[in-house]
């Protein structure tokens, strides 16, 4: 291992595809060029038992460097892009001395052990979920994840009866750190996942914050992807001695298949789905999703819409996911809905279609998931659903396979309509031809004569039985705003001041923030603060505009009491934000702008130390003797992330 920070090892071999699910985001890889195996790296036997049970025999490079070098209480700095199996590379060695220090003090501490800090809310639970999987043979284990927009009562709760791993976002870690609910004086285990990407989204103060409150005597893991000066300070800062660990793997994807993404909101994806697979024409499908739970979810959804689906996971047995794969290779059913680790080693040939309906969170799960189709020269396709803030998942996945994923646009609702309405003509016309038809007319006959009711509406209540209560007609998909969208592809001008008479979208609000140019915020740190904190998709957040001491966002004007009360909380580079509705700008709808000034009052409590933000321009900052003073303190902790 290296003694200093210079000095790496570098491994080029070119890694295969990694396997991930929600319960083992950061897998290994079925063959990666690397000799060793689980079993010649001294683990502990309930944490080979744990990977056993997921397939997994040799280690991705990262994990096989990482590993021995945590084992032996080394601090590390992992370089690797993201799904290289980072994931697995810090959580097994933390597990595996956990298991010998329970077996040595009689059984499992419930003091927090190991915390984790994550960029989103969705990659602190994949982590989590990873975590509970390695974790399943060690008894008395918990694991809790703690995220902005999520009640804090079950978070409280998890924390008193004991969790020995925290994964959490840094804003929510350092709520609890200060309300006394995380005590982290036993802590032994800190990692930073994705440290670059929490750079990006503004939580470096954050960040270095939580660090100073843990113990001198501790073992830290920094992963990232990338390593500017900014994170090596941090490792300087925080890090004992730490061995740089650098991977460089080479990802390379099927050029048969054709790769499109369409930019679609969560709630929507199942509409795009299925206009999707009416629209075009495929034979055998497999849909992607993170959990296990998602996959019945819309397996079930699927078939109530009519498709022949089935859903495969780690909790179905063996057994019953070969009957279901040999469903899918004899025809019997066409949409196979799966998570990545049910789906390893899948080959079928009539797959023709992969939809990543979740998106991975590496781009080694991503490769091995559109390998399932476009396989032994055949032609495939598949389409990637993203919403506005998963963007930058998708710029990863185009780095690290060097090729274009182009954008696709939904088939228009005329053209959905149309198909439709053809088809139900085509089904009247088969039965007409098939079937016998005689006893339905005297029955109709008889109704019209008894009711003196037109045939003709007779026939439309029936056509409406048989759709069993599903409209046959579709409405347009509810897009992101045209804003929101420039945001996520990164465009400058859509940050820009907009002025207090820009229209508002209905149903939004402008709130004023207590963090502007002075203290060098930028559009993406109030994005991923306000979206983590107070749990608003990044498509609900509309106009930016960021002034000298303060910045206006537009928001849902109906943000519930504990949205208020976390965004009550949150910080941007350090300083509370002290979110109020702006008093210069009603919402728009129905409701007036006293609306929202008692909640407001009431669901922000006051915290020793706070001054309140009013928007005054005669209002004294809150640090140091001018704003020069706490602008300086706040720039110079910025610049050293």
């Amino acid at each position: 291992m290296p003694e200093n920070l210079s000095e790496q090892i570098t491994d080029t071999t070119p890694s295969a595809v990694t396997e991930a699910t929600a319960a083992a985001p950061a897998a290994a890889p079925e063959d990666d060029g690397v000799d060793i195996r689980f079993t010649d790296l001294n683990l502990d036997g309930r944490v080979l038992a744990a990977l056993t049970d997921v397939g997994y025999e040799k280690p991705s490079p990262i994990q096989a460097a990482t590993i021995p070098a945590l084992l032996e209480g080394r601090d590390v700095v992992g370089l690797a892009q993201t799904g290289t199996g980072k994931t697995a590379a810090f959580a097994i060695p933390a597990l595996s001395k956990m298991a010998e220090l329970a077996d040595i003090n009689g059984g499992p501490s419930k003091n927090t052990q190991v915390l984790v800090l994550a960029p989103t809310r969705e990659l602190a639970l994949q982590v989590a979920e990873a975590f509970t999987s390695y974790a399943k043979h060690m008894e008395g284990f918990t694991v809790l994840p703690v995220y902005g927009g999520s009640p804090y009562g079950p978070q409280l709760n998890g924390l008193r009866r004991g969790a020995q791993v925290v994964v959490g976002t840094p804003g929510r870690v350092i709520d609890h750190i200060e309300k006394g609910s995380l005590d982290l004086s036993n802590l032994e285990y800190v990692v930073l996942d994705e440290a670059d990407e929490m750079l990006r989204m503004g939580f470096a103060e954050d960040v270095e914050k939580i660090l100073s409150s843990t113990p001198d005597e501790k073992q830290v893991a920094l992963f990232s992807a990338t390593m500017p000066p900014a994170i090596r300070r941090i490792a300087k800062k925080y890090l004992n001695d730490p061995a740089e660990i650098s991977v460089k793997g080479k990802t390379t994807t099927g050029t048969n298949t054709r790769q499109r993404y369409l930019q679609v909101m969560g709630p929507h994806k199942l509409d795009a789905m299925t206009r999707i697979l009416e629209v075009e024409d495929y034979d055998g499908i497999i849909a992607f999703v993170r959990t296990k739970m998602a996959t019945e979810d819309l397996a079930d959804k699927l078939r109530s819409r009519g498709f022949s689906a089935a859903a495969i996971n780690g909790d179905i047995p063996q057994q019953q996911r070969e009957r279901t794969v040999e469903a899918l290779r004899d025809g019997k059913i066409d949409i196979l809905v799966a998570t990545d680790v049910a789906a390893r080693g899948l080959d079928v040939d009539r797959i023709s279609l992969v939809v990543n309906y979740d998106i991975p969170h590496d781009t080694e799960s991503y490769v091995h998931r559109i390998g399932r189709t476009g396989r032994a020269g055949r032609s495939g396709d598949a389409i990637l659903f993203i919403t506005p803030r998963e963007k930058y998942l998708l710029r990863s996945i185009e780095k690290a396979t060097r090729q274009p994923v182009e954008q696709m646009q939904l088939p228009s609702t005329a053209k959905i309509n149309e198909l439709r309405l053809n088809k139900f003509a085509e089904k009247i016309t088969k039965t007409l031809a098939t079937e016998d038809v005689s006893l339905f007319r005297d029955l109709i006959a008889n109704y019209e004569r008894e009711h003196d009711v037109p045939a003709a509406e007779i026939a439309a209540a029936l056509a409406i039985m048989a759709q069993g209560g599903q409209p046959i007609l579709v409405q347009d998909i509810p897009v992101a705003p045209a804003g929101q969208r420039e945001r996520a592809e990164g465009r400058k001008d859509a940050f820009g001041s907009r002025g207090p008479t820009r229209t508002l979208t209905e149903g939004n609000a402008t709130y004023r923030i207590a963090v502007g140019r002075r203290q060098r915020v930028m559009p993406g740190s109030i994005v991923g603060a306000i979206a983590n904190e107070g749990g608003i998709s990044s498509s609900q957040i509309g106009g930016i505009d960021i002034r000298a001491d303060h910045s206006l966002v537009e928001l849902p004007a109906d943000l519930s009491k504990d949205q208020l009360r976390a965004l009550s909380r949150t910080r941007i580079g350090g300083e509370l934000i002290h979110l109020e509705l702006d008093k210069g700008r009603k919402p728009s709808g129905n409701r007036g702008a006293g609306e929202f000034k008692k909640p407001f009052k009431k669901d922000f409590p006051k915290r020793d130390g706070d001054t309140r933000f009013s928007g005054d321009a005669s209002r004294k900052p809150r640090h140091g003797k001018g704003a020069g003073a706490g602008a300086g303190r706040s720039n110079a902790q910025s610049e050293q992330w």
